[in-house]
């Protein structure tokens, strides 16, 4: 009888939590500026279509990639004044609001892939997102992250000196243009989708990418010369809308939470996965490849360092848990 009892209770308190989020039901947005066929809008589906089947049908998520609904600073905007729901964003705009996010952009904080992605999961940068709802209005969830960045460039670049006079495609924010300022480069936001036609028409003389962008979106085919060089890693928040969250039931915000953190998670194990393999695949094609580590950059590092120590008091913080860091 108690058993009984005990199951009863239990599934009435499940029907219960499941009316909860059923009596919220709605539709809501997530936005990227990625194509449709880039890992973060994959993770982005995917994330949708499990909150839909966690949810019983009480959430259900249009997925707009590419900068469907505005590039990053009108998404945010979008999701402050509460008719975006949530977002995929780089820390770009983020940055702009909350400068301690582009000390996660400090050239050589990490070494490589895994050592970036152990310190995304690290509590010293989770602290940076409790920043998010006093500092732009949002709620940061969890971070996933791009590859390391890279240089393809149309002609030889070996050194830091080599970059100087070179128009170079950039994400458009502070910390990678500083970095590209220093080294004497003419740095030049470009949205994706233009990229391909810059190299072609050169319109650049160079841009700063990850692996799994330059082989998804063929750059090598307009620029044959890789320097790989590491030198800085590319974190991505998941968001919601302060709106959202206020609207939210305890479990309703924890079931989005939870669920959206797995995808995230998700993408920065991919990216570690398929590091090496997308190296090797590119070393294949007939591109010209030079090496470069922290020795090369040291004057953009310090020019750098310079501009953003007070800018971005967690960057010391961040520096000593990376260092700290035990990888196998």
């Amino acid at each position: 009888m108690t058993q009984t009892k005990t199951l009863l209770t239990a599934t009435l308190a499940a029907a219960l939590s499941l009316s909860a989020l059923n009596a919220q039901a709605r539709d809501l947005r997530l936005g990227l500026i990625t194509p449709a066929t880039h890992q973060w809008s994959q993770a982005a589906e995917r994330f949708a279509a499990d909150l839909e089947v966690a949810s019983d049908g009480a959430y259900r998520i249009s997925v707009h990639p590419a900068q469907q609904l505005g590039n990053e600073a009108e998404m945010v905007q979008q999701l402050q004044g509460g008719t975006l729901d949530m977002a995929f964003l780089t820390l770009a705009e983020l940055s702009n609001w909350i400068p301690d996010f582009g000390a996660l952009y400090a050239p050589y904080l990490v070494d490589g892939v895994d050592q970036a992605a152990a310190l995304l999961r690290t509590d010293a940068a989770r602290e940076l997102l409790e920043l998010m709802p006093q500092g732009m209005g949002l709620v940061g969830v969890g971070y996933g992250m791009a590859g390391m960045r890279q240089v393809l460039s149309r002609d030889p670049i070996e050194s830091a000196s080599d970059l100087r006079g070179k128009t170079l495609r950039i994400t458009p924010f502070e910390p990678i243009l500083d970095f590209y300022l220093a080294a004497g480069s003419a740095p030049i936001p470009l949205p994706l989708p233009a990229v391909y036609d810059a190299l072609a028409n050169g319109q650049v003389d160079a841009i700063d990418m990850d692996f799994d962008s330059i082989l998804m979106l063929n750059f090598h085919e307009q620029a044959n010369h890789l320097l790989i060089s590491n030198h800085m890693m590319f974190p991505m928040v998941g968001v919601m809308s302060g709106q959202l969250w206020r609207d939210l039931s305890e479990d309703g915000r924890e079931l989005i939470q939870d669920t959206m953190n797995r995808h995230l998670d998700e993408v920065i194990s991919t990216y570690q996965q398929q590091d090496a393999e997308q190296e090797a695949e590119l070393r294949r094609q007939d591109i010209e490849v030079v090496e470069a580590d922290r020795a090369v950059f040291q004057e953009v590092i310090a020019a750098w360092e310079a501009t953003w120590n007070d800018k971005a008091p967690s960057l010391a913080a961040l520096r000593e848990t990376a260092a700290a860091l035990n990888l196998p």
